[in-house]
């Protein structure tokens, strides 16, 4: 009996090692595709004066980040993930900020962005995105660091296509409107995906906060 036991913690630790393994392999790929995503998109947006793009851009660097700390704590007990997870919520909750106040910044201003310039890279910038989120999917449903890595996809995918139909919105009314529109969606955006992750990594850790009775 204890003998079967074994074996079926042998299995499972096993199982687990070999999906840690392949989840590495994954958060490795959609980190370098955030790293290179980021360069592209920061020097179009600054060039084409897009909020939109330039908050894309951040986004992709943030992500970047956020997958590297996913790839520290592979592995580690929960308690160790649901931190980082917080840590991940942070800065995601800290970028709808920020792009809110670009998107409040070129209202002042009256920045109208280049809509060609717009088009193209927004729809790179999808297509790598798409990359990545079909790699992460079968991790959609894990623990809250792996969800955290799916939602700011899944995100990113909304909004390329989102910062696309800005890029019709400007060169349809040769007004910089629609950027700041879909500016402050991914803002909006990035701070509900900051409250989803801290609910889950918050309920994860409430049972290592119970201390025992004495």
């Amino acid at each position: 009996m204890s003998g079967s036991c074994c074996n079926h913690n042998d299995a499972d630790q096993a199982a687990r090692a070999q999906a840690d393994t392949i989840y590495r392999r994954v958060l490795w790929a959609v980190l370098a595709i955030n790293a290179v995503m980021f360069v592209v998109e920061i020097g179009a947006g600054i060039a084409s004066r897009s909020a939109s793009l330039q908050a894309d851009a951040v986004d992709f660097l943030g992500d970047a980040a956020n997958y590297g700390i996913s790839l520290f704590v592979v592995g580690h007990a929960l308690h160790i993930r649901a931190r980082a997870s917080l840590a991940k919520a942070l800065t995601m909750g800290a970028f709808g900020i920020w792009v809110l106040g670009v998107a409040g910044w070129n209202v002042m201003t009256g920045a109208t962005p280049h809509a060609y310039t717009m088009g193209i890279v927004g729809f790179s910038a999808l297509a790598a995105n798409g990359a990545s989120f079909g790699l992460l999917w079968r991790f959609r449903e894990g623990d809250s660091n792996m969800r955290s890595a799916w939602i700011c996809t899944r995100n990113d995918v909304v909004s390329n296509i989102a910062v696309l139909l800005a890029a019709l919105g400007v060169f349809g009314t040769g007004t910089g409107w629609p950027d700041v529109l879909v500016a402050s969606i991914m803002g909006i955006l990035a701070l509900q995906g900051a409250t989803v992750v801290t609910r889950q990594a918050l309920a994860e850790l409430r049972p290592f906060s119970v201390r025992p009775a004495e």
